[in-house]
């Protein structure tokens, strides 16, 4: 066995810190669920960082016997995966009502997401894998952030200066049909234009050809880039931002050595002869590239965000709060958020390894 083959399964060994999301909503369901099915799906050891008093009621809602142990460090993950799921507890605020997001569990939320960073961040997991959160109750206790995607990326950088940020977080949709990458993601529509800028999109292709690279073992990338406009703009006949700005990026982007198509008409990039042409797409705006996504793979999707020091993976759907106890509850996209991110914490490693020097996406932070 290689010194590569070894160091990327000593990696992909580490148990994935998972964490809480909205304590009312399926984070903590489909967590369960998907340790029931650890044995035939060969699932990777995880922690939860969770209230124990809302999984086990959770459990107790699902109907079925799973056992919960509580651990004091995700060190003890391993041992106790296959007989039991493991917690490490972090404790919610207020009572909790399945099905009702509340803000006072804000607190408990967010330490969750810190904790699970914090243990990926000093090697004692191999990833994060977040469960699905309520941002307007997160958003009523003053939470700056508009998403996970920029959450995480504050806590890659705390305690840096803006200068020493040299990465920016990028999401992406992944399935096993399509990646798709919104250029710009959680903003109203009217503000997208004026914020498509050469830089951004020059930052992010760079962000995605390296993780093309890096965590997905693509040897050469092939990146298709959507346009703005309908028709990407009818030689500036229905819009000028393809003639004036995104062509001429992406000529300077090609002109060093990367392969870009585009800009290319959305409405026509996605079926599935278009999609075997390029391996990641990106788009203009969140819903241009979301949509498409989740019409073909929602069940399978994974969030994927690029550009962090560590692997972070998430379901692609919400917290579901009305579906809490219907029984519709479906942990597919969360066990695809497990294997997805063991995947790419094992092809990390043996990229890291094998050319370290030439990684685009290294720990620069």
């Amino acid at each position: 066995m290689t010194t590569h083959s070894t160091d990327a399964q000593n990696r992909t060994r580490l148990p994935i810190a998972v964490t809480m999301g909205d304590p009312a909503g399926v984070g903590l369901q489909i967590a369960a669920l998907a340790w029931r099915h650890r044995a035939q799906l060969a699932l990777p050891p995880f922690a939860l960082f969770a209230d124990v008093t809302a999984i086990r009621a959770h459990v107790a809602n699902l109907g079925t016997a799973i056992p919960i142990s509580e651990i004091s460090s995700v060190e003890q993950a391993g041992d106790v995966f296959q007989h039991a799921l493991p917690v490490i507890s972090v404790a919610l605020g207020a009572p909790l009502t399945l099905g009702q997001s509340d803000s006072d569990h804000a607190a408990a939320v967010i330490q969750s997401i810190e904790q699970a960073v914090d243990v990926v961040m000093t090697n004692k997991a191999s990833a994060v894998v977040t469960n699905p959160i309520t941002k307007a109750s997160l958003t009523e206790t003053g939470f700056p952030h508009p998403g996970h995607t920029e959450f995480l990326g504050s806590l890659a950088h705390r305690g840096l200066q803006p200068q020493a940020i040299t990465t920016r977080p990028v999401m992406m949709l992944a399935s096993d049909s399509f990646r798709v990458v919104p250029l710009t993601v959680h903003m109203p529509l009217r503000k997208v234009v004026e914020s498509v800028t050469s830089e951004l999109i020059t930052t992010t292709v760079h962000t995605v050809d390296g993780a093309l690279r890096r965590d997905f073992a693509i040897g050469k990338p092939r990146v298709a880039v959507a346009g703005l406009n309908p028709h990407a703009g009818e030689h500036g006949t229905l819009g000028a931002e393809e003639r004036d700005l995104i062509v001429p990026t992406l000529e300077h982007l090609r002109a060093e050595g990367l392969q870009i198509a585009g800009p290319l008409p959305a409405d026509t990039m996605f079926h599935a002869s278009a999609r075997d042409q390029y391996d990641a797409a990106i788009c203009m705006y969140h819903d241009q590239a979301l949509i498409p996504l989740k019409t073909v793979a929602f069940d399978r999707g994974v969030n994927i965000t690029l550009g962090l020091p560590f692997v972070r993976t998430s379901p692609d759907h919400g917290s579901a709060l009305d579906i809490v106890g219907t029984g519709d509850v479906s942990a597919s996209s969360f066990i695809e958020s497990l294997k997805c991110a063991r995947m790419i914490a094992h092809n990390r490693a043996i990229f890291d390894a094998r050319a370290p020097s030439s990684n685009q996406n290294e720990r620069k932070i």
